[in-house]
């Protein structure tokens, strides 16, 4: 059984889509074993404490140095012995230290099909407003493993969502978030606990489920 983390940082939908996969059976190599905020009114938080999840908060500005906050955070998932971090709308930056000490085991879920409308600028709100303005008919998210590039890192999952005539930027986060999001990252923390991710020249290959 492998531990997951989860790094929030807001509302903690992608959490709760965990959760209920894990609840649901779906994620039988992996339990969430830890959620860490960097935002201490998050209410993620209180999604996690409803279901007896660990909850830590690590702000940023808590620390003189990102070496400082980095070790810091790996001395936590070191402490939980984490197998997997999972990014669910987290608003800190990933330094290069803690992406090589966890090289494809840190996953993101990003609200558009990379490499559209992503890298540095490219979050929550905004995506969806530059997919609007740029009159695309598909848009949808992808879930990819982390490296130093922003948006950058190996592909794992990803699925398309219809734009709407007529639709906002909160209207499309909305579908892409219950069409796309909640089903492809649960899907791919599923993949990895039961070991069918495999990273090779950049590039996620999807093993054959053990019979």
């Amino acid at each position: 059984m492998l531990n997951i983390a989860v790094l929030v940082s807001g509302g903690g939908t992608n959490l709760q889509a965990l959760i209920d996969a894990e609840k649901g059976g779906e994620i039988p190599g992996g339990r969430i074993a830890l959620v860490i905020s960097s935002n201490s009114k998050a209410y993620a938080l209180q999604r996690a404490k409803k279901e007896n999840i660990s909850t830590k908060i690590l702000l940023r500005r808590s620390f003189a140095s990102q070496q400082d906050y980095d070790s810091a955070l790996l001395a936590l998932l070191g402490q939980y012995n984490i197998d997997l971090v999972v990014l669910a709308g987290f608003m800190t930056i990933i330094s290069k230290n803690v992406v090589s000490h966890y090289k494809n085991k840190i996953m993101n879920i990003h609200p558009s099909l990379i490499p559209s409308f992503c890298g540095e600028g490219y979050f929550g709100l905004h995506v969806h407003e530059a997919a609007l303005k740029r009159g695309v008919k598909v848009t949808g998210a992808t879930v990819h493993f982390v490296n130093e590039i922003c948006d950058g890192g190996p592909i794992i999952l990803q699925k398309a969502v219809e734009v709407m005539p007529g639709d906002t930027p909160q209207v499309l986060q909305k579908r892409v978030m219950e069409q796309a999001e909640w089903k492809i990252l649960p899907k791919a923390v599923a993949l990895f606990c039961e070991g069918r991710l495999e990273v090779k020249d950049g590039r996620v290959a999807i093993k054959e489920a053990k019979q």
